[in-house]
C-alpha cells in the first residue's frame, strides 16, 4: 500500500472517512481540477509580456532613478 499525500483542508470527519477508505482499499473520491478559460489565459499572457516594458516607457528618468535607488537601499540594508 502506498502512502498518499492527504489534503490539509479536510475537516475531522472528512479526514476520518479518507483514512478509513485508504485502510480498506477504497478509492478516495477526488474531483478533477477546474478547466481554465483559454481566452482569459491568452489575455493574461499578452498583458504580462508587455507590462514591464510599457511601464518603463511611461516613467521619467528621475522616476526610474528613484525606483533603482530604493531597490538598492533595500537590497543592501543591514549588510553593514
Amino acid at each position: 500500500m502506498s502512502m498518499t499525500k492527504r489534503p490539509k483542508n479536510l475537516d475531522l470527519n472528512q479526514l476520518a472517512k479518507r483514512i478509513v477508505d485508504e485502510a480498506t482499499g477504497d478509492e478516495p473520491v477526488t474531483s478533477p481540477p477546474p478547466e481554465k478559460n483559454q481566452a482569459a489565459v491568452e489575455l493574461g499572457r499578452l498583458g504580462g509580456k508587455k507590462g514591464g516594458k510599457a511601464r518603463a516607457e511611461k516613467l521619467t528618468d528621475e522616476q526610474k532613478s528613484e525606483i533603482a535607488r530604493n531597490a538598492a537601499n533595500k537590497r543592501w540594508k543591514g549588510t553593514n
